[in-house]
């Protein structure tokens, strides 16, 4: 179209016991300022992209960021989690905890009892926190 050369892509899905079939095309446009790419790789380029929404529209794939892509997989969360309370934080649930009635002891007993952990350094941010909420709304009379 004008001096613009468009890649045309075609997909085609057949029912090959009914012989119907459904066709969905999809066009890019080759973009002539590609720097770093000769003509063949901008062509070659150009063809994927329009096959690629062909079968994007003839299958209904979302084209958002694919979550595989961006998930990590637990990998940074658990590098989040594995991280040890300081021993600022230990103490300030210490004396938390001493302030609504509960002794050390009782502490060390809830921190195994609730998360199975022998050392409250080993409790994530997210358990030391829910502890904390859980001694100050139930201080012992």
């Amino acid at each position: 179209m004008g001096d613009r050369f468009y890649i045309k892509a075609t997909a085609t899905f057949t029912d090959i016991e009914k012989g119907e079939s459904i066709k969905v095309d999809a066009l890019a446009r080759e973009d002539l300022n590609k720097k770093g790419m000769d003509l063949a790789q901008i062509t070659g380029s150009v063809s994927s992209y329009a096959r690629k929404y062909a079968l994007n529209g003839l299958f209904c794939i979302d084209d958002t960021k694919d979550s595989d892509a961006t998930n990590n997989h637990g990998k940074g969360d658990k590098d989040k989690q594995s991280k040890k309370l300081s021993e600022a934080q230990v103490k300030r649930l210490y004396a938390i905890g001493a302030k609504n009635g509960y002794d050390a002891e009782c502490v060390k007993k809830a921190v195994l009892k609730k998360y199975s952990k022998t050392k409250a350094e080993d409790l994530t941010k997210q358990e030391y926190d829910e502890l904390i909420k859980n001694i100050e709304a139930n201080p012992k009379k």
